[in-house]
């Protein structure tokens, strides 16, 4: 596939009805407590629920407008910190992450990318946009920790974070190192590299995989 193709969050179309609403509540908050002292629980309810919808609409808002762009040669992830390339020919494979729960499989809300080599999206990425990725991971991390039977490998994998990595006769430090060797931890235990969160997306996951792989 040579069109390329940019893709637009569905959930960046509520920001700004999320952080007018806050403000409406928030304004509705301070005029009850300002001006009706008996009316001091409604105001701390409405207090509460404006704070929450602000912060999630400036959330929102801070995201970027266009969350992937897809074209003949890579796959570029635009996030708030910064972006990450990925090309076409360093994928081995990519699906909706899913674990083993018992006797079920889950799927988890994630887009995995498994690559061939790590060098590339290593060198490429800065310090800010890893920074901010191994910080999301928080969650997958406890679903590795759950998947891995040897917990001996989680501890040792966790603590080798904060040491430097080579790859391929590269040495990396910092925070880069530490991004990858999160990526070789989630690889170990999950099956892939990169993970692309779906609430990213403009449809559902099956259907972007399915774009993905026409790339691909």
């Amino acid at each position: 596939m040579n069109k390329s193709v940019a893709i637009r969050p569905l959930n960046k179309r509520n920001a700004m009805s999320f952080t007018l609403a806050g403000s409406v509540l928030l304004l509705l908050a301070f005029w009850l407590f300002v001006g009706f002292s008996g009316l001091f629980a409604p105001g701390l309810v409405c207090f509460t629920l404006g704070a929450i919808a602000l912060i999630l609409g400036v959330s929102k808002l801070a995201e970027p407008e266009v969350s992937f762009e897809l074209s003949a040669d890579e796959l570029l992830f635009l996030h708030r910190k910064g972006q990450l390339s990925v090309g076409w020919d360093n994928i081995q494979r990519l699906d909706v992450v899913r674990v083993t729960q018992g006797m079920e499989m889950t799927e988890l809300p994630y887009i995995g990318v498994k690559l061939k080599q790590l060098n590339p999206v290593l060198d490429a990425i800065s310090p800010r946009l890893a920074t901010g990725i191994v910080s999301e991971q928080r969650p997958l991390l406890m679903t590795a920790a759950a998947q891995l039977d040897e917990l001996d490998t989680l501890e040792h994998q966790l603590s080798a974070e904060f040491t430097p990595l080579v790859i391929n006769g590269e040495r990396y430090r910092g925070v880069l190192a530490m991004f990858g060797h999160r990526c070789e931890l989630l690889n170990l235990a999950l099956g892939y590299h990169i993970y692309l969160p779906v609430d990213s997306l403009d449809r559902a996951p099956r259907d972007f995989v399915c774009l993905l792989r026409g790339y691909l």
